[in-house]
C-alpha cells in the first residue's frame, strides 16, 4: 500500500505529534525517523467487535494533516474489516499469518460479548476467542473508543450481551483511548510514542495515556471564565448562549470528564462539542451511558459559583482562563504531565512504564 505524501505534510504530522506528547519541536527529526522506519516495526491488526465503526471513521477521516494516509503508508495495516480488500478466508488468513509472526500492535474497536458470546462472532469465532488469540502474541494492545475501553452503549444497563471493555477480558496490559468516537490525534500520538520509546506511555488508573487525559475538560474550557464568574446559559437560543456563557446548567459534564478535547479539537481542528454550543456529554468516562444520562441534566455535587447556598470550592476557583491564553496554558500543562513533573495522585498508576 502506497500513498503520495509531501515531505511538508509529513513534517506537519511529526510537529503535531510532538506537541500532543508534550515534546519540543526539537524532537521532530527523531519522530520523523521513527515513523520513516516504521515499515520495519510492528504491523497493525485492527479488530472490530460490538461497535458502529465510528472510531475507525474518525481515525481515517482526519486530515490535518492526512493522518490516515501517513499511518497507513508507514505502518503495515494487515487486518481491518472496514477497508481491507480481502474478505472471507483470505482476510482470515492475513490475520492468522500476522498473529503467527508476532510483534504487531493490536488495536481493538468495540465491546467484547461475554454473557452471550454468540452475539459477536467473526469467522466462526466469538469476540472473546479472537481477542484472546490475537492479543496473546501482540507487542502492544490499544483499545480505541468507549465501547472497547469500558463497554460503551452495549454495556449500558441491562447489558444483555454481557459487553465488556478489552481490559476487563484479558490479563495483558491495555492502553485505553476512550471517546465516542476516540480522537485521531490521541491515537496517532500513542502509536508514535510506542515507536519512539518501544514501550507504552504512562497510564492513569483507568488505563488512559496521561499525556492526553491528565486534565478535565473543565480545566481548559474556553467558557471557564464564565463559570468562574457565575455566568450560565439557562436556555438554548438565549442571549447568554449567544455570548458563549458556561453550559453547566444545560447538563455539561466537563467538570467530571478527563479529555484533551479543548486542546486537540475535532473536524480538522476547527471545533468541538462545547465550541458548537452543546455541553460535554462525558463520553470519555467509564459507564457514561448510565452515569451521565440524561445528557441535559445538571451534574450533582459540583460546587458552582453563582448558585445560592453553594459555597465556591477551591477546586474550581483557579485562575480565570480567557480564550486567548487557554491553548498555551493547556499545552504547557500536557507537556508537564508528559515529562513527569505533575505531582502524582494516589489513584494514578505508573504500571505501563515497565
Amino acid at each position: 500500500m502506497h500513498y503520495n505524501v509531501s515531505r511538508r505534510d509529513f513534517l506537519k504530522l511529526c510537529g503535531g505529534t510532538a506537541a500532543m506528547l508534550g515534546l519540543s519541536q526539537a524532537w521532530i527529526p527523531q519522530i520523523a525517523r521513527a515513523l520513516e522506519q516504521a515499515a520495519k516495526r510492528p504491523p497493525v491488526v485492527w479488530l472490530s467487535f460490538q461497535s458502529c465503526s465510528g472510531c475507525f471513521e474518525s481515525f481515517a477521516k482526519a486530515d490535518y494533516p492526512d493522518v490516515a494516509t501517513i499511518v497507513l503508508d508507514i505502518i503495515s495495516l494487515n487486518y481491518q474489516e472496514v477497508i481491507m480488500a480481502g474478505a472471507g478466508a483470505q482476510s482470515e488468513k492475513n490475520l492468522a499469518d500476522t498473529v503467527a509472526a508476532g510483534g504487531y500492535i493490536t488495536i481493538v474497536e468495540g465491546a467484547i460479548a461475554t454473557g452471550i458470546p454468540e452475539a459477536m462472532m467473526v469467522g466462526g469465532k466469538t469476540s472473546e476467542e479472537i481477542l484472546g488469540e490475537v492479543t496473546a502474541n501482540s507487542a502492544a494492545t490499544i483499545a480505541v473508543g468507549t465501547c472497547a475501553t469500558y463497554g460503551g452503549v452495549q454495556a449500558m444497563n441491562p447489558n444483555p450481551t454481557g459487553a465488556k471493555g478489552v481490559g476487563d477480558v484479558i490479563n495483558t496490559p491495555v492502553i485505553n483511548i476512550p471517546g465516542c468516537p476516540s480522537n485521531p490525534d490521541t491515537m496517532v500520538s500513542t502509536i508514535t510514542y510506542y515507536l519512539l520509546y518501544k514501550k507504552v506511555p504512562k497510564l492513569d488508573s483507568k488505563g488512559r495515556p496521561k499525556f492526553a487525559f491528565s486534565q478535565k475538560v473543565h480545566d481548559n474550557c474556553q467558557r471557564r471564565a464564565h463559570f468562574d464568574s457565575g455566568e450560565y446559559v439557562e436556555e438554548f437560543g438565549s442571549e447568554e448562549a449567544a455570548q458563549n456563557y458556561c453550559l453547566y446548567k444545560m447538563g455539561c459534564k466537563g467538570p467530571e470528564t478527563h479529555s484533551p478535547c479543548p486542546l486537540t479539537l475535532w473536524n480538522s481542528k476547527q471545533n468541538w462539542c462545547i465550541g458548537c454550543g452543546n455541553g460535554c456529554i462525558g463520553c470519555m468516562e467509564p459507564d457514561f451511558w448510565d452515569e451521565f444520562a440524561g445528557f441535559y441534566d445538571t451534574l450533582p455535587d459540583v460546587p458552582v459559583p453563582g448558585f445560592i447556598g453553594v459555597k465556591r470550592s477551591s477546586d474550581y476557583i483557579g485562575s480565570t482562563l480567557v480564550t486567548a491564553t487557554m491553548t498555551g496554558i493547556g499545552i504547557h500543562a500536557i507537556a508537564t504531565a508528559a515529562k513527569g513533573r505533575f505531582k502524582e495522585n494516589d489513584d494514578i498508576s505508573e504500571g505501563s512504564d515497565d
